[in-house]
């Protein structure tokens, strides 16, 4: 690609590479979501590359294109790990017997480990970026012969064994109980040894970097909270106007802590906001809902399957709801919400790590009739909810616009790298844990 559609090299620009388990663009869920925000914006100063898997479910060459608009070079490695259904099933029950997790074995395969290997050994970068903690068995702080080794930096979506920990303790069915009760102890072990082993470790939630120091006190942390595209996520002249009965929850619906949100919310606090207002609706919208979603359907209940462009279904609600009981970090679909200028009811869980007033940016409700009754006086109140979603969009504009999490970003990788290099007046370390802006 030519140095004119990127920039040219200097010193100022950082060379990194990127790693995950899964495809940054096009973005359908959140993680993705988190990754090509960041990197679209990174990429208006730097110069990145890519090493991303890419399982069954996604369009390789989709995926390649969408990230050559802003990737000097994108290696995607079709992962022969990537198939869902019977083949995941009998990958899970290998795992039961295995001393590594599910999900280090469904990305662990010697055409990673080679491709790794062959581009690191070639190619000099200041900064290895690694998405999740999967991969971290990998050699990934390697470079060509006599060249300085990259920082290894790891964004962490999730602290994800305690997700695991949670499936344990509260999942739908009690096989995913057992399995997950054997899984999040082998994760633990895998995830914290990434951590160690990082010279950094960024974070979506101060709540989550508490979670980590709490088991890796001396890793070097900073928090990089999820955000928005302002300027695709913002209310529009030609949208449609809310409507005054429709209530919205979008997510990928695969995921375990959405589709306990959905059933709850179904379940038990639908019913009361359905009684006060006959006319409600509630529209679901996300990919890949299970069977036990899907039987939820009724005449007030829709499930829409993957949008591509959510903004007229969020424009036209009245409410968006983030019931969520499980998970961590903190969720791209309050802050696109937000953006959208929306009404928004969540739990305190869901809206975690997230600095917004409740009543005068969102509303927050734990129990169930303490949620439906704020839907429900979203629903007969317009003025409230529109008051509410000019507040949540001033918020996201001051404060969680990856333009300025990308700069925070950047920041952090160049504070690795002086430590690192020794040029902040410090001997060089593997690990120390710093405060301030960067904790």
């Amino acid at each position: 690609m030519s140095a004119g559609r990127f920039g040219s090299m200097h010193s100022d620009r950082l060379n990194i590479l990127f790693v995950s388990q899964m495809p940054a663009s096009p973005p359908r869920i959140g993680a993705q979501a988190r990754m090509h925000g960041l990197m679209t914006e990174l990429a208006r100063r730097h110069d990145l590359t890519t090493v991303m898997l890419v399982d069954d479910e996604h369009d390789i060459e989709e995926c390649r294109t969408a990230m050559q608009a802003y990737c000097r070079k994108v290696v995607l490695v079709r992962n022969p790990f990537g198939r869902d259904g019977m083949p995941k099933r009998l990958l899970q029950l290998r795992s039961l017997v295995s001393p590594l997790s599910f999900e280090r074995l469904r990305i662990t395969a010697d055409v990673v480990r080679q491709t790794l290997d062959d581009l690191l050994g070639s190619t000099r970068f200041d900064v290895v970026n690694l998405e999740f903690t999967f991969l971290g068995h990998y050699a990934l702080r390697k470079a060509p012969a006599g060249e300085k080794l990259p920082v290894l930096v790891v964004d962490s979506h999730n602290i994800d064994y305690d997700l695991a920990r949670q499936y344990a303790q509260s999942g739908d069915s009690l096989f995913r109980r057992l399995y997950s009760e054997v899984n999040w102890r082998k994760l633990r072990r895998e995830e914290l040894g990434t951590y160690r082993d990082a010279d950094g470790v960024y974070l979506c939630s101060a709540a989550d970097e508490r979670r980590l120091l709490e088991e890796v006190p001396e890793a070097r942390t900073a928090v990089i909270p999820n955000a928005a595209d302002i300027e695709f996520y913002r209310p529009r002249a030609d949208d449609p106007k809310p409507d005054g009965r429709t209530v919205v929850f979008f997510g990928l619906l695969s995921y375990a802590p959405n589709v306990d949100g959905v059933i709850h919310f179904v379940n038990d606090i639908w019913p009361r906001i359905a009684a006060s207002h006959p006319d409600a609706r509630c529209k679901i919208i996300g990919g890949s809902p299970p069977p036990a979603l899907l039987a939820l359907a009724g005449p007030q209940i829709e499930f829409t399957g993957f949008v591509p462009d959510l903004r007229p279904h969020l424009a036209e609600a009245a409410v968006v709801v983030v019931p969520l009981r499980l998970g961590g970090g903190t969720r791209l679909k309050i802050v696109e919400a937000m953006a959208m200028g929306k009404a928004i009811v969540s739990t305190t869980l869901g809206a975690e790590g997230i600095e917004a007033v409740p009543d005068r940016d969102i509303m927050i409700a734990d129990d169930v009739e303490s949620f439906a009754a704020r839907v429900s006086g979203l629903l007969g109140d317009a003025d409230r909810a529109a008051d509410l979603g000019r507040s949540a969009r001033h918020l996201v504009e001051s404060k969680y616009a990856w333009s300025s999490a990308a700069r925070a970003l950047e920041s952090f990788y160049r504070t690795r790298l002086a430590i690192s290099c020794g040029t902040d007046g410090k001997a060089p370390m593997r690990r120390q844990q710093q405060r301030g802006v960067e904790r």
